[in-house]
């Protein structure tokens, strides 16, 4: 929490310094105000009794209405200034924490369930900005105005002075542990409410919407889903009635504390021995006091809490990277000769089972290398690897004899494209579902018209109704203009497939396309189309096509069978069905399949 409050303190001043300053002079002048208004009342009262001369009394009045004035307007003006800080303050630290999920060079923590917690707790946190900016004023406002009261009523009355004071260190002590206790709350619910967000989701998604409704399933999801809203509203249920007791028996102090104290005063007063200003200084002050003393005790637990929060976020900002990336990275120059894995061993983590097991295999310079296998076999891990999303837990893989451990990762995908089999929809235009493969050329519309007409997709997308301009989602539209087609059109799943395939070839030559499933969605004749056109586009291009349809690779120029996490056969298609093993096996049987498809 201290390193919270550190970063989120130079953040305010770095972020606005001049209205940091102001914001601290209108504070100070607020918190000081209401212990002036005190003062005046008491002077005023005691002329008016005739306790002290009267000669002043004009003055007096003036400065207690000018003092009113100031009390009643500061409020909203350190209201406006602080809002301006709070949000130039998320602002900042909301630019940060996205920025520092980009420095996660690989995929690690965004496949880790409790990553994704703490970075939803990180992104609410970063609503908190405002409420750390302004708490942290507030409490020293609060305790200015604290000193200066408790000033005020040490002069009539020591003895009660000390009692008022004494109520807030149990309530400070009970604040804090009711933030401490909250946060844990917040901590230990994260996962009921990342699933209920999940069921949400699917609930409310077209992707989902088909199936839902053809299985009937969507009261099944919604059951699901109250169920973990009940778990979290259960939790926060019982830090609710805590609270109110807590919080019910301190105001119970408070009161007896402020009505144990008028009654003193006006025993004294009855006695002679208080004026009747200070009999209003001290009703005012006790008042003023206990008010500071909430303020500054809420004041410091609300900044504790926020602080907390806002505490996952410095987290994930000040994480450390993923993956080690060399102070000196290798040069990388073209490839040349290929690539190498050598003994790759490889798992998620130390709970999970090996994927890979010793695997070993050379990607020769300007050649298409197919790797294909049964589901599981480990295919999408070695494209992990790869692009160096991980690295492997021994063994090494290198380009060109270099290890990739030694490359800087962005140099790294600089040389590679691809299209995965789990490739993104973007909802966004049809030019930049394109160029966003790369984005420093997403200006030259003949390059994106030019990659569409490569994967075969120029036809689809130039007639829809503004064109490449045209939305591919129908998702931030309104009411309104829903039935308007030029808001946005939703492509078929092979019209997607063949936009992901020009988003990698936007990117143009590069050293080494991946395909990874990328035409697996795709009728046979469209099949056979993208792959005609792939050959084509990547002639003389070093290429992997991963793949469990082996029709699709029977023309690469090494196909290797991944089982178990090792290659156990490679050769060409020629040489595998000559040896009469797996690939054959396969083969023929899925040869066997289209046939029967084809008679019935």
């Amino acid at each position: 929490m201290i390193a919270a409050a550190r970063v989120a303190a130079g953040t305010a001043i770095r972020t606005a310094p001049g209205l940091t300053l102001l914001y601290v002079l209108v504070m100070l002048a607020e918190a000081l105000a209401p212990i002036a208004v005190a003062w005046l009342t008491k002077a005023v009262v005691d002329s008016l009794v005739g306790d002290v001369p009267a000669t002043g009394l004009p003055a007096l009045a003036a400065g207690l209405a000018g003092a009113g004035v100031l009390v009643a307007a500061l409020p909203q003006v350190s209201r406006y200034l602080g809002s301006q800080i709070g949000r130039l303050f998320t602002a900042h630290t909301t630019a940060q924490l996205f920025t520092a999920t980009l420095r996660f060079a690989g995929l690690r923590p965004f496949e880790d369930p409790v990553f994704h917690d703490r970075l939803r707790l990180a992104q609410n946190g970063m609503q908190t900005g405002q409420g750390i900016v302004t708490g942290s004023f507030r409490v020293v406002q609060s305790l200015v105005t604290l000193v200066g009261m408790a000033g005020s009523l040490l002069v009539i009355s020591p003895g009660l002075t000390g009692i008022v004071l004494a109520t807030g260190a149990p309530a400070l002590v009970a604040q804090l542990r009711l933030s401490r206790r909250r946060m844990a709350m917040l901590w230990e619910t994260s996962p009921a409410e990342r699933r209920q967000l999940f069921y949400g989701n699917l609930l409310g998604t077209i992707e989902a919407a088909k199936e839902i409704r053809l299985f009937n399933s969507g009261r099944f999801l919604r059951d699901r889903m109250m169920g973990e809203l009940r778990t979290t509203n259960d939790a926060h249920r019982r830090m609710d009635l805590r609270e109110l007791s807590v919080e019910g028996l301190l105001t119970l102090l408070g009161a007896l504390v402020a009505g144990g104290g008028l009654v003193w005063a006006v025993i004294a007063a009855g006695s002679g021995a208080l004026s009747a200003g200070d009999v209003s200084l001290l009703i005012a002050a006790v008042a003023a006091v206990q008010n500071a003393l909430n303020g500054l005790v809420s004041g410091i637990a609300g900044l504790h809490q926020d602080l907390i929060m806002f505490g996952h976020s410095v987290t994930v900002i000040q994480a450390e990277p993923d993956l080690p990336v060399p102070a000196a990275p290798a040069p990388m120059p073209r490839l040349r000769d290929g690539i190498r894995l050598n003994d790759v061993w490889f798992r998620y983590s130390d709970d999970h089972p090996w994927i890979l097991r010793g695997l070993n295999l050379f990607i020769p310079a300007g050649a298409a290398v197919a790797v294909v296998g049964l589901n599981g076999a480990g295919k999408s891990t070695l494209v992990k690897l790869l692009c160096r999303f991980y690295d492997p837990q021994h063994g090494s893989i290198t380009w060109d004899g270099v290890d990739l451990r030694h490359l800087h990762p962005d140099h790294l995908r600089q040389r590679v494209s691809g299209v995965f089999q789990d490739h993104m929809a973007y909802d966004l235009s049809a030019a930049d579902n394109i160029s966003i493969g790369f984005v420093a050329a997403r200006g030259d519309e003949a390059r994106v018209q030019g990659a569409a007409r490569e994967a075969g997709i120029d036809g689809k997308l130039s007639a829809l109704p503004r064109g490449y301009d045209t939305m591919l989602t129908r998702m931030f539209f309104s009411e309104d203009d829903k039935d308007d087609p030029e808001t946005g059109v939703v492509l078929s799943g092979g019209q997607w497939q063949r936009v992901a395939l020009a988003r990698a070839m936007f990117r143009g030559r590069r050293d080494l396309m991946i395909l990874d499933e990328a035409s697996a969605g795709l009728d046979p004749e469209a099949e056979a189309d993208v792959h005609g056109r792939i050959r084509r586009q990547g002639d003389g291009a070093t290429s992997l096509l991963i793949s469990h349809r082996l029709n699709t690779v029977r023309d690469a120029d090494l196909i290797a069978v991944l089982e178990d996490g090792v290659i156990v056969e490679s050769g060409t298609h020629e040489q595998l069905m000559a040896s009469g093993r797996g690939y054959a096996r396969l083969f023929r049987l899925q040869a066997s399949g289209y046939q029967e498809a084809a008679r019935s």
